[in-house]
């Protein structure tokens, strides 16, 4: 069994790849985004999974790499063609190599044409493969800058990817349609460029007047994704919240467990967001806990200080994660939900003020 998810950049249209081996917990991904890392790290803790290794289909010129955040944070190491140009490789691939993960593995094939340096990934069954943007749905990478060239791509498309078994299943780096894959057989029939009765001379014709403006971070992205994504200078990674021992969640906040939370006593401002009728019922509430029932919001946020971390309090975890949300988006800066909420806080035998014995 292969753990398997596709993740996504919405200003870039990047697709980033979770591959993951249930067994020993060995996970890898392929074209993470630097501003996704916390997003990233987050979905391998809650699958119960270490990254061995993060994977670059090329030089990006259009997003910044996740790679070396993410060495910082899981001390994965940093993978990619040796033909690239990146510094700070931990492994330079070439065509052939094999990436393990557990007892699964992707062989590497140099798919060049659209950079000197792109790779594809293909699953050791050949059931799946990623293509970069050497092959994207009805599509390819263009061949105007960064070594294209429209020979050379034709070449790696239908040499090492449209050569693979028909029903593989083919995972681009990147899709403007919402489009999110496709399959050996349906790019030989359906993709204009490479289908078909189509060839070379056609191809070649076809990429010569696309037109296209350079993408719009070529300039920050490319030299920094040939520093695998580390920022210039001596720099650390981006600081964590201070006021608290604080876990993002794949969700899209940041949580606290109930000792944590107990740990930091009236430093923070407790808002359970119940009905009065639960905040005095059979759960209790925390001592100092502020009732403001979710049901107000946001017309009552205003009497929450800003300037104080603020922690959400609701029977499970879910209404306040909600109130979390709300806060976030209304610009407070210093905000958790408190996982699992009351009914965790009990069971752990934290302190309650009311409720049932």
């Amino acid at each position: 069994m292969l753990i398997f998810r596709q993740l996504f950049d919405t200003v870039s249209s990047t697709y980033t790849y979770l591959l993951g081996e249930p067994r020993s917990g060995a996970a890898l991904l392929i074209d993470p985004v630097f501003e996704h890392a916390r997003r990233d790290a987050a979905l391998l803790r809650e699958l119960g999974l270490t990254l061995v290794a993060t994977l670059e289909t090329h030089v990006h010129a259009d997003h910044v790499t996740g790679a070396w955040l993410l060495q910082q944070r899981c001390g994965s190491r940093i993978l990619g063609s040796a033909a690239g140009g990146a510094q700070g490789l931990d492994r330079a691939l070439a065509h052939g190599d094999r990436i393990d993960f557990g007892s699964r593995h992707l062989v590497a094939r140099a798919t060049p044409g659209h950079t000197d340096g792109c790779l594809s990934y293909v699953l050791d069954d050949e059931s799946l493969a990623f293509t970069g943007d050497a092959l994207l749905i009805r599509g390819c990478g263009r061949t105007d800058f960064q070594q294209g060239s429209p020979a050379r791509l034709w070449a790696s498309v239908h040499e090492q990817l449209l050569s693979l078994p028909a029903q593989t299943l083919l995972y681009p780096g990147h899709d403007y349609r919402g489009l999110t894959v496709t399959s050996v057989v349906e790019e030989r029939r359906y993709n204009p460029r490479f289908g078909g009765d189509s060839n070379l001379a056609d191809f070649a014709g076809y990429m010569s007047h696309l037109g296209l403006p350079h993408p719009k971070l070529m300039e920050r992205a490319v030299p920094a994704n040939l520093r695998v994504g580390r920022p210039e200078g001596d720099v650390a990674p981006p600081e964590e919240p201070g006021w608290g021992r604080l876990t993002w969640t794949f969700a899209g906040l940041w949580e606290i467990d109930a000792e944590a939370l107990e740990e930091l006593g009236e430093a923070v401002q407790i808002v359970d967001v119940r009905g009065a009728d639960e905040f005095e019922g059979p759960l209790g509430h925390i001592a100092g806990a502020r009732l403001i029932p979710l049901d107000d919001w946001p017309a009552r946020m205003d009497e929450i200080d800003r300037a104080r971390p603020v922690v959400t309090v609701c029977r499970s975890g879910a209404r306040s994660a909600q109130a979390a949300t709300l806060l976030g988006k209304a610009g407070y800066a210093q905000v958790a939900n408190l996982a699992g909420g009351m009914l965790r806080w009990r069971a752990a035998g934290h302190p309650v003020q009311g409720g049932a014995a």
